[in-house]
């Protein structure tokens, strides 16, 4: 049996971020970073990449601090996004880079993962390679899961999936088949409202296929997509939501780590404040809707999104496309349908539910999401409540959870006017991602409370944020000091007295009330601030991201303003505020 000191299980931008950074921080340490995939990149993998996709993020917010992404280089301009393809070479740059191809093992999935009773793990895992040795054991003493939110896609059950005669794909899987289907005599029907839903149509259609689009009515509806450049005064978004003056008009129970509780406190907890911050939503809700221009035709009206982008997080979307997506509505090239897919033909015939219509389609393009657990199994049982995996029992008593709820509610009043499901909402599937019996119950939204005290195990990549290589690298410093015993979790709040024995019983020593307490109040949060996002399965944002990096970087004791004075509020942070923030945390 071979045996590391760390495994990372995930090869996207947590996991190489992970190994990067464990490997800097820890250079004596043996560390293997494992993936199922034939290449690094997790959904920038190679096998995910059909022509015409593009990142949300433009040049110069797509990258590691340490290893900038030039034009010279990549071919990217500045104002430009970045195509997949290059995301692939920047990472295969970036491994070979800093020296970690021989730490890294693809073709190799992971099947389980056996706590053991002193801590360490035992992963039982498969290679698809020509290893002689197709099943193997590893043994490690720390876990790093960096399977993230995009790991396995969710193919919604539909009656007549087996007898239909076309190809039913997931978005994630378009590659080997654009070719043949995205052609001028193919009819292609496309199933969802999320941005890669969007991508689809996109790429579809100015293939010269003939496409429709159907939005599901018991769904959340179509997503939020913005134009790059937002606000009468036409900033950027993507340093929209990392300019500090603006994040403060986002309620975020964390928020209080970027040192302006006052500011915070007037904005959320006062009536006049709270006025302010609905004006502030609603200049930009008015802006890109406008922008968009969904008024100036019946098909572009069935896009505009059905809650208010106060209430979604990383569902806020970027309109990245070279030409106007709109206009390929208008003229009539993208048929737009509100319904629901009941069942598909042998014919080839796709069923509608509220229109009663059955369309003729050469293939159905499922964007329909992820599912939520990762492809593994772990054991001994009852060790996924102690993960604190939302498709196990919770690990937060439920009257924890309620007071926790409470407190929510009191710290930000605003969030008592969340809007409700509609009557005929429904999941895809009893087991879609929407059905999550709970959020991640995560400390920092990383560390299982139940197993904090022996620091064997870390998730990172749970957190959908569009911020996505800041929060990587962030977090992958963050680890590699929790897990390597330089760096102790500390809660900062103080868990209600009432509460204390519940918790802790007879495990007084081995848990945490406080880092119970305040991972209750974390993780609840987003089920209030987010009910038109991913908040009551997993940390979802916008806004907050910044205050979430500001309170990792407490932890750490370093320098979380980066930017001083009035001026700094003004000013956006961007990945180059962050350069050499490993070696100044090595000192």
């Amino acid at each position: 049996m071979e045996s590391f000191d760390v495994i990372v299980v995930g090869a996207g931008w947590h996991g190489l971020a992970a190994l990067k950074t464990y490997h800097q921080v820890h250079p004596n340490a043996t560390i293997l970073l494992i993936d199922s995939a034939s290449s690094i990149g997790g959904v920038w993998a190679t096998h995910c990449l059909y022509d015409g996709l593009k990142s949300n993020n433009m040049l110069g917010t797509y990258e590691f601090s340490d290893f900038p992404m030039d034009p010279a280089t990549y071919g990217v301009q500045p104002g430009q996004h970045i195509p997949g393809k290059v995301i692939q070479t920047y990472l295969q740059r970036f491994v070979k880079h800093f020296q970690l191809t021989d730490l890294i093992r693809l073709h190799t999935t992971v099947q389980t993962a056996d706590h053991q009773s002193d801590g360490s793990w035992i992963l039982t895992a498969t290679s698809s390679s020509t290893s002689p040795s197709p099943t193997q054991q590893i043994h490690t003493s720390k876990l790093i899961l960096a399977t993230g939110m995009t790991s396995q896609p969710y193919l919604p059950p539909i009656p007549g999936s087996d007898l239909y005669p076309h190809p039913i794909l997931h978005t994630r899987d378009l590659l080997p088949h654009q070719p043949t289907l995205f052609h001028p005599t193919n009819r292609i029907t496309i199933y969802g409202g999320t941005k890669s839903a969007w991508d689809a149509v996109y790429s579809a259609t100015t293939s010269g296929a003939s496409v429709t689009w159907v939005i599901r009515s018991s769904g959340h509806g179509p997503c939020w997509m913005a134009p790059p450049y937002v606000t009468p005064l036409k900033r950027w978004l993507e340093k929209l939501v990392t300019t500090r003056l603006l994040t403060w008009f986002s309620p975020c129970i964390w928020g209080h780590a970027d040192g302006y509780n006052l500011i915070r406190t007037f904005l959320h907890g006062t009536w006049l404040g709270r006025k302010l911050v609905d004006i502030f939503w609603s200049i930009l809700e008015q802006d890109v809707t406008q922008l968009n221009n969904y008024a100036s035709h019946p098909e572009t009206s069935k896009l505009k999104p059905w809650i208010s982008p106060f209430w979604v997080a990383s569902g806020l979307s970027i309109l990245n496309y070279p030409t106007d997506f709109f206009t390929l509505v208008r003229s009539g090239k993208i048929r737009i349908l509100i319904d629901e897919i009941t069942s598909l033909d042998s014919t080839g015939g796709i069923h509608l539910k509220n229109s009663g219509e059955i369309l003729p389609s050469d293939a159905l393009i499922c964007a329909t999401g992820w599912k939520v657990t990762p492809n593994m199994q772990f054991t001994p049982a009852g060790i996924d409540k102690e993960l604190g995996f939302p498709w196990a029992e919770d690990s937060i008593p439920g009257s924890m959870v309620s007071a926790a709820d409470e407190e929510i509610l009191t710290r930000f009043p605003k969030l008592r006017e969340a809007p409700t499901k509609k009557p005929e909402y429904m999941p895809l599937g009893e087991d879609a991602p929407a059905t999550a019996r709970h959020p991640f119950r995560l400390a920092r939204f990383m560390v299982p409370p139940a197993l904090a005290r022996e620091r064997s195990v870390a998730v990172v990549g749970v957190a959908m944020t569009i911020n996505t290589a800041l929060v990587a690298q962030v977090q992958a410093l963050w680890v590699a000091a929790y897990l390597g015993d330089k760096m102790a979790l500390k809660s900062g709040e103080v868990c209600p007295e009432s509460l204390v024995e519940e918790v802790v019983g007879k495990r007084e020593g081995e848990v945490d009330a406080d880092v119970v307490w305040e991972t209750a109040l974390h993780t609840q949060f987003g089920v209030h601030r987010y009910p038109g996002g991913f908040g009551s399965r997993n940390p979802d944002f916008v806004f907050d991201a910044l205050a979430y990096v500001d309170l990792l970087l407490r932890d750490l004791g370093l320098d979380y303003s980066r930017k001083k004075g009035v001026l700094g509020w003004l000013r956006a942070y961007g990945m180059e505020d962050y350069r050499g923030l490993v070696e100044e945390w090595i000192g």
